[in-house]
């Protein structure tokens, strides 16, 4: 089955290829496709949008995700703002300087990572799945692998790297993104596979 991802980034594309194997056909949005206005409020909201504008337009199963940092000290900033959180321009290295300029006069670093799922089935029919992780932010860049904000967040559960300073697969054990998809997978994939749904 040939799944439209609502995105343009090729990051997403490959990371989600390394999660779901030869499950499903991943495509991106062909290149003239215009951009989504994100205008929800939540992460659901704005899979939502993305997802179901997609699927209206091309007519094929749609994969949409929004993800959100929530730094506790920053009251949950930037949320779903997260992607534009130094300006509509900003570059990922932009982002993560601004959030560290934010948090230098604070102790408290701890902060979450949320992934949405929105999936449009070839019925039209909506499902939503989401996964967390927990960790802090650093004080500096750290490692050279991922995308985002993968150079400043240290999960938990990362024995002390940062999602940047991990191999692709040990990343993909415990992302946001990863558990989300998991749950994709468990609950929908399986459907979609065998026919029933």
């Amino acid at each position: 089955m040939k799944i439209i991802l609502a995105t343009h980034n090729l990051h997403k594309r490959e990371e989600l290829l390394t999660l779901v194997g030869n499950a499903f056909e991943i495509e991106l949005l062909p290149e003239d496709f215009p951009e989504i206005p994100e205008t929800g409020d939540t992460l659901e909201e704005n899979a939502l949008i993305k997802a179901r504008f997609v699927f209206e337009t091309l007519h094929q199963p749609t994969f949409a995700d929004d993800t959100g940092l929530e730094v506790t000290a920053l009251h949950g900033a930037p949320g779903v703002h997260t992607a534009r959180y130094a300006g509509e321009n900003a570059t990922y290295e932009d982002n993560c300087r601004k959030l560290i300029n934010e948090l230098k006069n604070e102790d408290d670093r701890m902060a979450k990572f949320c992934t949405v799922i929105c999936f449009v089935d070839e019925k039209g029919s909506e499902h939503f799945f989401r996964g967390e992780v927990h960790g802090n932010i650093t004080k500096e860049f750290r490692g050279a692998n991922g995308f985002g904000y993968d150079p400043v967040f240290e999960p938990l559960e990362g024995g002390g790297k940062t999602f940047a300073e991990m191999t692709s697969g040990e990343k993909n054990h415990l992302s946001h993104r990863a558990r989300a998809m998991h749950e994709f997978l468990a609950d929908v994939a399986k459907e979609l596979k065998n026919g029933t749904d």
